[in-house]
């Protein structure tokens, strides 16, 4: 048999080495590349019947180049690189990968909120200067620790994740609320009104979609609300939270302490807003990984492949409208 399908991997790299990257099983020609630039993308992507990418952005300037192209996989469940809509004009099926973070950014969160409310890293720091021989006993208390136990927890943002960190949350005796939208009413009993969650809650954490109305959804009006001095998680998008403003609301107490796993630019610059934070013992940054467990990379890719093999015996999966 002929290989009728050219496939086209823009950004191998985004899945780690030792993840197993099955091909599919029908013929096809397979080409990939560790990373690829916006300007490489049309001349690689030439003869390519289906393309596969993760962070590589794809313009409808770049689709209109690609005759052949009939499938766009994504390698992930954002598709904010692709130009769906151009697709869509063209009858070019995108699909993603769905439901394979249940596990691995509910862990990565609590990580993180353990981390930041029982100083954690902080600790560590201070005991790799010397501070635990310094302190001439068998332990200090430079940092503050707190339980979790009876603490209150707010979740901004209802989707699977959001309901597996709820299932976390009550496992370590913690009162869990779920979000509002921001300016809405009327979400049901179910809900507590966004507000109130930001005046309430000991640990915010969200798990919501960047959109028009998400953007720079906390922000210095919603930090002076927080009556409590929360802890603030971030393992969903960059930009849900305004960058500028954390670091004033982290220095002068507002919250008691921050940890990202998203940036609006990744990887951020040096000056970046969340790296000039670093020094900061209650602040954390890790390098957009809360999805990345091997469990849930292997996920990925075998779902990515099946996505493919579906569009090629004519049943599409998980296509996105």
């Amino acid at each position: 048999m002929t290989a009728d399908h050219s496939i086209v991997f823009l950004d191998r790299e985004t899945i780690s080495p030792q993840t197993v990257l099955r091909k599919p099983s029908f013929p096809h020609r397979w080409t990939e590349y560790q990373r690829t630039r916006p300007d490489e993308v049309v001349e690689r992507c030439a003869n390519a019947t289906i393309v596969i990418l993760n962070k590589v952005k794809l313009s409808a300037e770049a689709i209109a180049k690609l005759p052949r192209l009939r499938l766009v996989a994504v390698a992930a469940t954002g598709t904010d690189p692709v130009d769906v809509n151009a697709c869509a004009a063209r009858g070019i099926v995108v699909s993603n990968i769905r439901n394979y973070a249940i596990h691995t950014v509910p862990e990565h969160t609590f990580a993180l909120i353990l981390a930041l409310r029982r100083s954690i890293t902080a600790y560590r720091d201070s005991v790799r200067s010397g501070a635990w021989q310094d302190a001439g006993q068998f332990c200090y208390f430079e940092f503050p620790i707190r339980d979790l136990a009876g603490s209150t927890l707010g979740i901004i943002g209802e989707g699977a994740i959001g309901q597996a960190v709820a299932q976390l949350g009550r496992a370590f005796g913690m009162r869990v609320l779920f979000s509002a939208h921001k300016n809405s009413t009327g979400m049901g009993p179910l809900y507590t009104p966004f507000e109130e969650v930001l005046e309430s809650s000991d640990v915010i954490t969200l798990h919501c979609p960047l959109l028009p109305s998400t953007r720079n959804l906390i922000g210095q009006p919603e930090f002076a609300r927080m009556k409590r001095r929360p802890l603030l998680i971030n393992t969903a998008r960059g930009g849900l939270v305004n960058e500028q403003d954390l670091g004033p609301a982290l220095r002068t107490g507002q919250i008691a302490g921050a940890a990202f796993d998203v940036a609006t630019i990744e990887p951020p610059a040096p000056d970046h807003p969340l790296m000039l934070l670093l020094d900061l013992p209650n602040f954390i940054l890790t390098p957009h990984i809360a999805w990345a467990s091997a469990e849930a990379v292997q996920t990925v890719a075998d779902q990515l492949i099946v996505n493919i093999e579906a569009f090629q015996a004519g049943c599409p999966t998980n296509v996105v409208p």
